[in-house]
Formats: C-alpha cells, structure tokens, sequence
C-alpha cells in the first residue's frame, strides 16, 4: 500500500517530479558519455601499443628489457622456438633483433630503435604493415627498410632515398649498412614513428655480427585472459636464465592509468549523484510543506510514523530508479552509435598522437560503470529523501491539521 501512495503522490506534481527525473536524465547521460570517451581513449592507447609492437607476450635473455643492448641476445634460439611451440594458447610468434642505432641520409641523422624482424611472420602478430602511408612493408629487397612518417621528415627522405644505419656489435666494433626506404609508415604515435625503423632480420643479423641468433621472441594469444597462465608455463619451461614479459610488465604506466580510472569512475558517479540530491532533497521538502495538513489527517487516521517516513523514502526512491533508467536508456542511445562511427577528434590530433591515440576516439563503455551507476543514484535518491521525510514524522498532528 505505502509503494502505491508513493506512486501517486509522485505524479500529483508532474512538473516538479519531471523536472528532478529530468535532471537524473542528463547526469546518466553525462556519466555514459565521460565513460564512454575515456576509457575508449584508454584502451585504443593500450591495443595500440600491444597491436603494433609490444604484443601479449616477449621472451628475451633476461635483463634485456632493463638494459637493450645487442650483447643480450638469444643463445639456444631452438630451445625457446620449441617451448613456444610447445605451449597450447598461441596464436602466432616471431623473432626479432632489437638494438639502438644511429640512423643517416644525405641532410640529416637520428638516433633509433633499430628492428630486424621476419616480415610474413611479423604481419601474423602485429598490424604494423596496416600503417604503411607509402610504398609496402620490407619487400623481397635484403635491403629494404621501413620509417615512420615523422622520421623521414626528419631526414628529409622519401621511398626509393637512401639511408645508413650504424649501431654496436656484440665485439664493440661498429656495424653498418646502406637501405633503400621501401615503405614509411603512420602509426597512432607520433613518438614510436620518431624513433622505430623496420628491416629484415638477416640484414640486421649480419650488420650486427650475431649470425642467427635474435634478441626476442614475441607472440600473440588466442585469447589475451590467458596471459597470465601462459606466460607462467613459458617461464617454467625456460627457466631463469630468460625473461618472459607479458604486455601488463610491459606497460606498467598504461596499466595502472586503467586501474586508477576504474576507481575514479566511483567517485566521478558520487560527485554527479551529489550534485544531484539537493534537487531532490529540495523537491521532497517542498512536497512536505505542501502537504503537512495531509500528513496531519493521516497521523490522525492512524497511520504509523514509520509509514510516513517510508512513504517519502519510496517518493525519492522511484524518482531515482525512473531517472536512473531512462537516463542509462537516453545515454545508451547516444552511446551505441559513437561506438561506432566515432568521434573525429582531427583539431586534437598532434596532442592525442603524443599519447599514442588516434585522432578519431571510439568510446567505450564499461559494465561496471553502468553497474555502479544503477547503485549510486537511487541510493542517492534516497540520502536525499532521509531529512524530509524525518521533518514529516515530526510534525504534530493537531498543528498539521490545522496549518494554514
């Protein structure tokens, strides 16, 4: 019975009721669309990074990833091919020569990470080649060489231009070779293009005096939930003397800025719902004062203080599911299309590249927002019926009934 009260003393003022849901309306829909857009940011920045270099999973001498220089590089290559083999959840590896160098043309020079990679497999694991702005990724050219677009402003090249890369050997001496830019790439990240170069694997392995050894194996999964359990089965296999990285020790940073948004996301829903409840608190107490000689009669008829009060609890608590799901509805419907198509961010584009984004943003909404946010705002709701509805339980009846 106090549910159907409820109902009808909330559409007894429809404007005042609908102005309150109203307002529910935008906030779910300012919280959908701020999901959405942020954690879309952050995961384009993060499938960017893994897609394009850093995969799920790299296995490397151990301590190469602390300190990249060509003395540690992969000695029983066999032995860590067939481990990878051997281990059930992936998709497709590769093997890479990874070294930094100095990179020159006829106008200018820089210094860079120098990739030797297997250009087939390399296109099974990364979308690098996808990139390519000009010309094709490595040829059947021994001496082709793939640059970013930034990088060959810098140097003031272009395809068919030559170009020499100079770096340190295992010995010390000073290897070098002449390419010719097959391809220039553009990737998301204006500072990968800056400083990552692409040739084959043989050139760069006999440039560098290693023969046939490489200093990583990199791979992709079936399904990246699994990274944890077969990143623990590689390291059993090889043993301490290897590094098995996943791409979370990889982007710690990234990582973490993931997480942290996840919890800020709480706090983001309870500032909204906040902002919310003085509307609503506003409304309830404007709905008592208006019905304090109504209240009188029922305290006189007999009704409980408890009932009244919960009366008004369920008042707030409808406003606040209605608003809640209407809005979700309302953000949904905008959400769902963006998702798609979209958000051309082409103004932003030089600051969203130095972040790793492209210039286009595919928002991404996450369940637990959504979850979080069913939660927060009717329990909000509720906060902020708490004073008026103590406010009714405490008046007098006889002075109730005969306020005037």
């Amino acid at each position: 019975m106090l549910f159907k009260l409820a109902w009808r003393n909330v559409w007894r003022n429809k404007r005042r009721s609908l102005i309150v849901i109203g307002s529910v309306i935008v906030g779910m829909i300012a919280v959908i669309l701020s999901d959405g857009l942020s954690n879309g940011m952050l995961r384009q920045m993060l499938d960017n990074q893994i897609s394009s270099n850093i995969l799920h999973i790299q296995i490397h001498k151990k301590g190469f990833n602390d300190n990249k220089i060509i003395k540690n590089y992969i000695e029983d290559s066999d032995r860590v091919e067939a481990a990878v083999n051997n281990t059930r959840g992936i998709k497709a590896y590769t093997k890479r020569v990874i070294t930094f160098g100095l990179l020159s043309s006829a106008n200018s020079s820089a210094g860079v990470f120098i990739y030797g990679i297997q250009p087939e497999t390399e296109k099974e694991v990364s979308v690098i080649n996808s990139y390519i702005k000009e010309g094709n990724f490595l040829g059947t050219g021994k001496r082709d060489i793939a640059i970013g677009q930034k990088l060959a402003e810098k140097l003031d090249v272009g395809l068919g231009d030559k170009v020499v890369a100079m770096a340190n050997t295992p010995s010390g001496s000073i290897g070098s070779d002449m390419f010719r830019v097959a391809g220039i790439f553009q990737t998301a990240s204006s500072d990968y293009d800056k400083v990552i170069i692409y040739v084959p694997i043989e050139t760069a392995q006999s440039m560098l005096e290693l023969n046939d050894k490489s200093n990583e194996f990199a791979m992709m999964l079936n399904d990246y939930k699994n990274v944890a359990s077969v990143k623990e089965e590689l390291s059993a296999k090889l043993g301490s003397e290897y590094e098995v990285l996943s791409y979370q020790d990889l982007l710690p940073m990234l990582i973490f800025q993931m997480d942290l948004y996840r919890e800020s996301m709480w706090i983001l829903n309870l500032i909204i719902g906040l902002a919310l409840i003085f509307g609503i608190i506003n409304t309830m107490l404007m709905s008592v004062f208006e019905r304090i000689q109504e209240i009188g009669v029922l305290m006189a008829a007999g009704m409980k203080s408890y009932q009244i009060y919960f009366m008004f609890i369920f008042e707030a608590l409808i406003i606040g599911i209605i608003g809640t799901l209407l809005g979700i509805a309302a953000g949904l419907l905008v959400h769902l299309p963006l998702s798609f198509t979209g958000i051309d961010f082409s103004l932003f584009s030089e600051a969203l590249e130095s972040f790793g984004v492209g210039a286009v943003i595919y928002p991404v909404l996450s369940i637990e927002n959504l979850i979080s946010v069913l939660i927060i705002i009717p329990m909000i709701a509720v906060a902020g019926a708490l004073y008026p509805a103590y406010k009714a339980v405490k008046l007098e009846p006889v002075y109730a009934i005969n306020y005037v």
